[in-house]
């Protein structure tokens, strides 16, 4: 080996054993989140007013009869757990493709008006229409993928730029939060309720007509944006760069906007506007697996994560039951918090 060639030996060296200690931190993580999940799954299963241990549950979920856990546990907390699962994996995935795509943690469903879309048009189907809550999913997902299609619209100028796509959708958030209220101040007390316990994020009374057209689209959806995480991670590093590497950006946004704009409403549409989970899952997940791995799937376990321990302790961690929503937003609160602090003392650089 020759003294002009010894240096480019060592680089690809480092580069190749930089990447593997990345990938072996990446699998790691998705291991250990996923055993995580599955224990507070199968807790979720287990815990209640009637403690069921864990062969009884096997065998409900086998389809051998178990008694009074047969219904307890396949028709009460079954589906309420797979609910939680799969809109955690919904809102994680949404969320980290948005913060990805525009390489801003703020650019959340949360923040950009997204939820409140499919929010403002729920509480108008169930206020001033009376729909049931099939009528209310339906309209709540039209709802959101149009508010996506507006927020994007109202940014667009040569390109949706990150910040114009954020302040854009802050706006228009602003706006469908008022008329939300608007909605719930005429409401009679019964829609009231109704609409308060959908707006705050709940799996109470969760069933298998709500959890299959979640699960369905997340089949469907999920693939499309998984396929996409290269050319997502891509994008990161700017329009020109990613070009010159050969990765279509138009398209590439395109599938990532519609992608994760579906899931997050069929996600809200299922289970209500569950507060911050979309904007802490990415954030939390790249904490986890470090720079230069793909956050999708970490995210998406993320996102499952917080929503089965968060629907867990707000069961039986108090003496007052509380929504899944209450929960998130008490966790996601400070990190919006802290967020902005440290962007205004960075003079706006996240």
């Amino acid at each position: 080996m020759t003294a002009a060639t010894q240096p480019l030996t060592t680089t690809i060296t480092n580069v190749r054993s930089t990447r593997a200690k990345q990938s072996r931190r990446w699998k790691i993580s998705v291991t250990i989140l996923t055993t995580l999940i599955v224990g507070v799954f199968i807790s979720s299963l287990m815990v209640g007013q009637t403690f069921y241990p864990l062969g009884d549950v096997w065998r409900v979920v086998t389809g051998q009869d178990a008694g009074g856990a047969t219904f307890t546990v396949g028709r009460l907390r079954l589906p309420r757990a797979v609910l939680a699962l799969v809109t955690g994996v919904c809102f994680g995935l949404g969320g980290v493709t948005f913060q990805t795509m525009l390489r801003n943690p703020l650019a959340s469903p949360d923040i950009i008006g997204i939820s409140s879309g499919a929010s403002a048009a729920a509480v108008f189907a169930i206020v001033t229409l009376g729909l049931s809550s099939t009528g209310v999913s339906i309209v709540a997902i039209t709802a959101g993928l149009g508010v996506a299609l507006l927020i994007y619209l109202l940014a667009y100028r040569n390109g949706a730029a990150g910040l114009r796509l954020i302040l854009v959708g802050i706006g228009i958030s602003a706006m469908l939060t008022a008329l939300t209220n608007w909605e719930l101040s005429r409401a009679a007390q019964w829609d009231l309720q109704e609409a308060m316990r959908w707006l705050t994020g709940s799996l109470n009374g969760a069933s298998w007509l709500q959890v299959i057209p979640v699960v369905c689209a997340s089949l469907v959806l999920a693939p499309f944006l998984l396929a996409q995480s290269r050319n997502l991670s891509t994008t990161q590093l700017g329009d020109d760069t990613a070009k010159a590497l050969g990765v279509r950006v138009s398209r590439t946004r395109l599938i990532a906007v519609v992608t994760a704009v579906g899931l997050i409403a069929f996600a809200t549409a299922a289970a209500g506007p569950i507060a911050f989970v979309a904007f802490l899952s990415g954030p939390i997940a790249g904490r986890i697996i470090g720079y230069g791995s793909s956050p999708l799937i970490p995210a998406a376990l993320v996102g499952a994560l917080l929503v089965l321990t968060a629907d867990l302790l707000g069961q039986f961690a108090f003496d007052t039951r509380f929504p899944v929503g209450v929960i998130t937003g008490v966790l996601g609160a400070p990190y919006l918090i802290y967020l902005i602090i440290r962007t205004n003392r960075t003079e706006g650089s996240l």
